[in-house]
């Protein structure tokens, strides 16, 4: 298996929970929008814990991007993560991931399963490609959501927040459920595009499955 070690760059506060680390490209190394790759940290302690992470910039940038949701309550690797500088070091692997951009669709996203699709609005963006694309994001409140301004510039009004835990005029109240995916479903062989906790994905499966969606149209991890 590649391994590359490389040092962080940068480190950006995304929300409350959710912070950007920038850090080294090796030489050749790409990816498709979507892709992700296991990461551990350089430090003998935690070394052989690794967990898999997205890719959130573009594969033209010369630097490679994390945004990760950091759970300083559990003992592992996003712990770890959330005290880092820069100047510290990950080891990174093969790239891998079955979620990539098919076309213009649905996406539905819960929480930080919007990192995936992170890469592929800023690709299509840079691409002026955007339009005909909807994003429906699960969160439980305002200040949960990954990236509001930088998707809501991309989406404008393709941009559907649902919050579960929080009464706002401006958002949904609720969960993503079958009356709030329904408008956006034009054909039963449309793409859509789905990431999230496994509960969310399980019950959006079902409601999708509901509203007679194509198993083989939904791009989701395998």
């Amino acid at each position: 298996m590649e391994e590359h070690i490389v040092r962080i760059l940068n480190i950006e506060q995304v929300t409350h929970d959710v912070k950007r680390f920038r850090y080294e490209k090796p030489e050749g190394y790409s990816f498709i929008p979507g892709q992700a790759t296991e990461v551990s940290i350089n430090k003998p302690e935690i070394v052989n814990e690794r967990r898999p992470f997205t890719f959130t910039c573009l594969n033209s940038d010369p630097f490679l991007e994390f945004t990760i949701k950091i759970y300083p309550s559990h003992n592992g690797v996003t712990k770890v993560l959330g005290t880092l500088v820069p100047g510290d070091e990950l080891i990174i692997r093969d790239v891998w991931g079955a979620i990539n951009y098919k076309g213009k669709g649905l996406f539905i996203a819960g929480g930080a399963g919007i990192t995936p699709f992170l890469s592929i609005f800023r690709d299509l963006k840079s691409k002026n490609e955007v339009e005909g694309n909807t994003l429906i994001f699960g969160n439980r409140t305002k200040k949960d959501i990954i990236l509001e301004s930088e998707l809501s510039e991309m989406l404008g009004n393709s941009f559907i927040n649902v919050l579960s835990d929080e009464n706002n005029d401006r958002y949904l109240h609720g969960f993503i459920t079958t009356e709030v995916i329904k408008p956006y479903i034009t054909t039963p062989d449309m793409n859509v595009y789905l990431c999230g906790p496994p509960p969310m994905m399980d019950l959006v499966k079902e409601q999708l499955a509901e509203l007679h969606v194509m198993k083989n149209s939904i791009v989701l991890e395998l």
